[in-house]
C-alpha cells in the first residue's frame, strides 16, 4: 500500500552548501531524514546535492570528510538550499560565496542555515526584517554583529522564504516539521520512527510538552495545526492546508479549536500573528511595515486597524 498520500508525491532539490568545519551531526541530522523518506517512499522525494565554494573536499567538524557534487559555479534549479557551518562562522569571509548566496536570494530560492549556517546568512545580509534562530554557542556573537536582527532562541523558525535551524537534534525536528508540509502527518511520522525519533519537539519549544501547557490541550490535531501556525507567521497557511497537517477535515478542525481554545483555527492564527506583532514592536527596530510584512499582513494599513481591533490601541503605542 502506498504510503503516501496522492497528492503529496512532489519531489523537491535540495542544495545542501557546506563550509568548512560544518557541523557533521547538524549535517547528518538533515540529511537522513530525507534519505529515509525516499527508502519508505520507494522514490525520490529528495534530490540531495552536496555544494562547495570549489569541488574540493571539506572536511567536518569530525574525521569525516565530503567530496561536493558541485561547486556554486555550477548548480542547477534548486527549492531549497541549506548553508551548513560549524567553527566560528564569525571569522567566515568569503565574498564570492556571499554574493552567490544573495544571487540564490534573488532567483526565489528558499534559504536555510543549520547550526552556524543562520549566521553566514545573516552576514551575506539576507536575514534583515526576518526571524532567525542560531546555535546557543553563536547567538551572542551574533547579536553583537547584527544587533537589529529578529533573533529568537528556538530549535528552528521559518519566516516566508527563510528556513532557520539551531543545528544537532534540532535538524531532525526541522525536517520532520518540511517533511510533514511536503508529505503529510502519518508519513512523516513513519521517517521519525525510522530513526526512533518518537518526541518530535515544535519550532517554539524545547519539547512537545512545553506545547501542550503552553495552550492548554492534549489533542494532536491543535496541536499539530497551532505548531503549524508557529512556524509560518510571516506566510500564514490557510485552513484547508492546516488540516492537511492535522490529517483532519478542516470543518473537524474548526470543531476542536472551538471546543479546546474557544476561537475558530483562523481566529487563532490571526491572535497568534498579532502577538508575535506586538513583541516585534517592543523589541525590535522595524518599521510598521516591515512587522507587517513579517507576521504575515498585507500592509502597514491592514496591520494598524487588526491591531488596534485587538489590544485596543495602535502599534505605535507599544514602540
Amino acid at each position: 500500500m502506498d504510503k503516501l498520500d496522492q497528492h503529496h508525491h512532489k519531489s523537491h532539490r535540495i542544495g545542501l552548501l557546506l563550509l568548512p568545519d560544518f557541523a557533521m551531526m547538524s549535517y547528518a541530522a538533515l540529511v537522513e531524514p530525507m534519505r529515509a523518506a525516499n527508502i519508505l517512499a520507494d522514490r525520490e522525494l529528495y534530490q540531495m546535492i552536496n555544494i562547495g565554494a570549489t569541488r574540493a573536499a571539506i572536511a567536518s567538524s569530525g574525521a569525516a570528510m565530503v567530496t561536493p557534487q558541485t561547486s556554486i559555479s555550477d548548480v542547477p534549479k534548486l527549492d531549497y538550499l541549506f548553508v551548513i557551518a560549524g567553527g566560528n562562522p564569525a571569522n567566515y569571509a568569503n565574498k564570492r560565496v556571499f554574493t552567490w548566496l544573495a544571487r540564490m536570494s534573488r532567483q526565489g530560492i528558499t534559504l536555510g542555515g543549520v547550526s552556524g549556517g543562520p549566521f553566514i546568512l545573516a552576514k551575506a545580509g539576507l536575514m534583515e526584517g526576518r526571524r532567525i534562530t542560531v546555535h546557543w554557542e553563536h547567538a551572542e556573537a551574533m547579536s553583537e554583529i547584527s544587533p537589529q536582527l529578529l533573533l529568537e532562541h528556538s530549535l528552528f523558525v521559518i519566516d516566508r522564504d527563510r528556513v532557520t535551524s539551531a543545528g544537532g537534534t534540532a535538524a531532525m525536528d526541522l525536517m520532520h516539521f518540511l517533511i510533514t508540509q511536503h508529505h503529510g502527518r502519518k508519513f512523516a511520522r513513519l521517517v521519525s520512527d525510522w530513526f526512533m525519533h518518537t518526541e518530535t519537539r515544535p519550532s517554539a519549544g524545547p519539547q512537545r510538552a512545553g506545547l501542550v501547557q503552553r495552550i492548554g490541550t492534549k489533542s494532536p490535531a491543535v496541536l499539530d495545526a497551532v505548531q503549524a501556525m508557529e512556524a509560518n507567521v510571516g506566510s500564514p497557511l490557510s485552513l484547508v492546508r492546516l488540516a492537511e497537517i492535522a490529517a483532519i477535515s478542516p470543518r473537524q478542525l474548526n470543531r476542536l479549536f472551538r471546543d479546546n481554545l474557544g476561537r475558530t483555527v483562523m481566529q487563532y492564527y490571526r491572535v497568534l500573528r498579532l502577538e508575535k506583532a506586538s513583541n516585534l514592536m517592543r523589541n525590535s527596530p522595524l518599521s510598521l511595515t516591515e512587522i507587517a510584512l513579517a507576521t504575515g499582513f498585507a500592509g502597514s494599513a491592514h496591520f494598524s486597524r487588526a491591531y488596534s481591533e485587538h489590544f485596543g490601541k495602535p502599534p505605535s503605542a507599544n514602540r
